[in-house]
This record gives C-alpha cells, structure tokens and sequence, in this order.
C-alpha cells in the first residue's frame, strides 16, 4: 500500500563525478578556489572597512556583494569538499534543505545588491549634483536591507514547499550540492506546485532586476554619450565596467540554470552551469572589482604600508 511506503530522511549527492582517481585532484582544485574565494571577498570587505575613503555607497555595497559571495560559496563548497576527502556522500534532509536556504538566500540577496549598485552609478553619473542627497545612508541601509529581507522570504517560500514533497524510491540527488531541481526529480509526490512556483519566482526576481539594471545603464549611456569631455566618458565607462561584468556572469547563469534549462535532461551540463555559478563568479568577483579600481587599489597599498 502507498501508506506504508518508507519515507528517506538522508540523501545521497553523488557530486560532479564517480571517478575515483580525480577525487584527490579535485579536492586540492576546489580547496584553493574556496581559500582564495574567501580571502578575497572577506579581505575586500576588511579593506572597505579600514579604509575611511571607502566608506561612500557604492563600496558599503561592494561589500555587501562580496559578504553575499563568501556565503555563496560556504553553502555548497564545504560539504563538497567533503566528499572528495572522505567519501562522506550522505547528507540529512535537515542539511539538504538547510544548504539551499542559505544559497537561495544569499543569491536573492545578491540579485538585489546588483540593482542597488546599479541605482548608485545611475545617480553618480546622471545626478552627480544630487548624489550626496539622495544616496544618504539611509537609503543604503534600507536597500541592504531590503535585500537580505527578499532573501529570507524567497528562501523559506522554497524550503517550506519541499516539507510538503516525500522522498520513498530514490535518495540520490545528481548533483553536488542540495539544488531544487533534482530534488523535485526523485520526489515520491508531484512537485508540479514546487516546479511553477521555481520558475514563477525566477522570472519575477530575474527579470524585474536584471530589467532595473538594463534600464539604470540604458540612461546612463545616453548621459555618457551626452558628455563632451572624454575624459570625463572614460572615468564614467571605468567605473561601470566591473559591475556590467559581474551582472553580465551572475544573470547569464541563472538564466541558463533557472529559466533556459529548467526542464533539461542533461545534468552533467547543469552541475557545470551551477558549478560556474556557485564557486567561480565568487572567485572572480572580488578580482572584477579590485583590480581596474583605483580606490581600492590605493587603498590596499596603504594597509601594506
């Protein structure tokens, strides 16, 4: 009878691969990636506190972007690398739906950090007069804020839908951390609810702020092209290029990940294009941000000093 089905409480996460002769390589790769990941982002974020010259809105949300990428990167890697050293593949629903919390969390966060950052250099560069003003840090806090709020909320509408699913057949999740989507995949019950509420909330969270960051830098271009002085064009593309690369990483993946390939059959290809996402844009961040900026630049070499 369907009553008497067992219902599993431990998963299995069979990682990115079974070979066991890449275990070992694997494990010092993904291990230099997590210290360099957390060194930068946690040393960005001590540099932006040491340094009063870097207390202005854009770098408390550079902060904030970097805070929200160690967290990123600290929900999944660890218990990857787990899994490399000791084999230990088994990981609790109590964990499993703990570790999506926090990467949902963080990564809702993030999303909104980006239109913040964005907001920021439309008001720098197409209201320079009215930016001390407008960008008080009352409005920085409360966008932070906000930002972690969505963060929370988004994370407990998908871990409370996954109490409502049961695990009898299969307890092997293809894939190297606790995702939603392969976890819908081995449900005894129809996750069809899970399933559109995923892709409603992807398009509502995507879309409305990679549409806010398009249209913040859509008129910042016609401010740009407005200037006479090329100089004055220069410093204000320069100041733009690092986060027009970190959106351009950070929405080309989840897009692929959420709304391009939801129904995709290929997992080898989705723990590629989350692997991308989860452990190298974190890695890359703190470098996209750190090393054509002058500020921070300048900044660092005082603290050597």
């Amino acid at each position: 009878m369907e009553l008497n089905r067992t219902q599993l409480t431990e998963f299995v996460l069979r990682g990115i691969t079974d070979r066991s002769e890449l275990q070992v390589p694997l494990f010092l790769v993904f291990f230099l990636i997590y210290v360099i990941t957390m060194v930068g982002n946690l040393g960005l974020i001590f540099l932006i506190w040491k340094d009063p010259h870097l207390h202005t809105p854009m770098y408390l949300f550079l902060g904030n972007l970097a805070f929200a990428d160690a967290c990123t990167s600290s929900s999944v890697t660890p218990k990857m690398l787990m899994k490399f050293s000791n084999k230990n593949d088994m990981i609790s629903m109590g964990e499993c739906f703990a570790q999506f919390y926090f990467f949902c969390l963080s990564a809702t966060a993030e999303c909104f950090i980006l239109v913040a950052m964005a907001y920021d250099r439309y008001v720098a560069i197409c209201k320079p007069l009215l930016y001390v003003v407008v960008m008080s840090n009352r409005l920085c806090i409360q966008f932070i804020g906000v930002s972690y709020l969505i963060g929370l909320l988004h994370g407990l509408l998908h871990v409370g839908l996954l109490f409502r699913l049961t695990f009898c057949s299969s307890n092997v999740i293809d894939h190297f951390y606790c995702e939603i989507l392969p976890l819908y995949r081995i449900s005894c019950t129809d996750p069809s609810i899970n399933v559109l509420v995923a892709f409603i909330m992807a398009i509502l969270i995507q879309v409305s702020t990679f549409m806010s960051i398009i249209v913040s830098y859509i008129l910042i271009l016609f401010a740009i092209l407005r200037t006479k002085s090329e100089r004055g064009r220069n410093k204000a593309f320069s100041t733009c290029s690092s986060h027009l690369s970190s959106v351009s990483l950070f929405y080309g993946t989840l897009f692929i990940i959420y709304v391009l390939s939801g129904s995709d059959k290929d997992n080898y290809q989705g723990k590629m294009y989350s692997l991308f996402y989860t452990i190298i844009i974190p890695l890359l961040n703190p470098f996209i941000y750190s090393l054509r900026n002058k500020e921070v630049i300048g900044a660092l070499r005082k603290l050597r000093e």
